[in-house]
């Protein structure tokens, strides 16, 4: 009986830790990077970044927008060698004009490793700032 309880508790011990580190262990690296934009005029591109394919997708905040519109909108790319960018759904971020510290919001889902950008007011629009940015994927 006792051999029996001493391997009970054993792989209870066990199937706790394992328990407490899959609690505490890190979520795959997602990459991310921030900015700020100043005047930016219709189809500006941002910087460049690779994003390996993940579940995550693309998600691109823009907090305190200033400019001549209360709209700007924003496009996720995709580069394509040798034949036209990939283009995705275009976000309008409206709420980022309310205030200093009111942030719009776009999210995409994945589309698989390569390297992307963002246009500003594609095809046309106004001039805007945007006071912090954060593209996360």
């Amino acid at each position: 009986m006792t051999l029996r309880a001493s391997v009970r508790r054993a792989a209870i011990v066990l199937l706790s830790a394992v328990t407490i580190v899959g609690i505490f262990a890190a979520p795959a690296q997602a990459g991310s990077w921030d900015s700020s934009l100043t005047n930016v005029g219709p189809n500006y591109e941002s910087r460049r970044w690779y994003q390996p394919s993940s579940s995550t997708g693309t998600t691109i905040k823009f907090t305190g927008c200033t400019g001549g519109n209360t709209v700007v909108n924003v496009t996720l790319y995709k580069v394509v060698n040798n034949f036209p960018d990939t283009d995705y759904t275009k976000a309008a971020f409206t709420k980022c004009f309310q205030s200093r510290t009111s942030t719009s919001t776009g999210n995409w889902n994945d589309h698989g490793a390569g390297d992307y950008y963002f246009v500003v007011n594609d095809g046309g629009g106004s001039y805007v700032s945007v006071r912090y940015l954060v593209v996360s994927y």
